[in-house]
């Protein structure tokens, strides 16, 4: 007996909310990811302008906030998975950041 193998289309970013507390992506096949924004230190520690600003990547595989240097795949969202930063990396941004203004 031989089965056909399934074609799986990767599900892309059409459009991106953030809110106070909440990243939603909604996605090609018609479903919504909602993660909290602590998910993403600097999308949490950043100003409403900056979390505004924000682009799909590829064809729509990632969004990338270039004000935070952040970019984040739909892949990992689909995954759960959080920021991979390390604290070290998160502190020295936040310094950055202080020293800017």
């Amino acid at each position: 007996m031989t089965t056909s193998p399934i074609e799986r289309l990767a599900a892309v970013a059409q459009a991106v909310h953030l809110s106070a507390d909440t990243l939603t992506v909604d996605l090609s096949d018609g479903r919504s990811i909602a993660v909290p924004l602590e998910w993403y230190p600097r999308l949490a520690n950043s100003t409403v302008a900056e979390r505004n600003n924000w682009r799909l990547t590829g064809r729509g595989e990632g969004i990338h906030w270039p004000d935070l240097d952040e970019d984040i795949s739909v892949e990992n969202l689909l995954a759960g998975s959080r920021s991979g930063e390390s604290q070290r990396s998160f502190k020295q941004w936040l310094e950055s950041r202080a020293h800017a203004t």
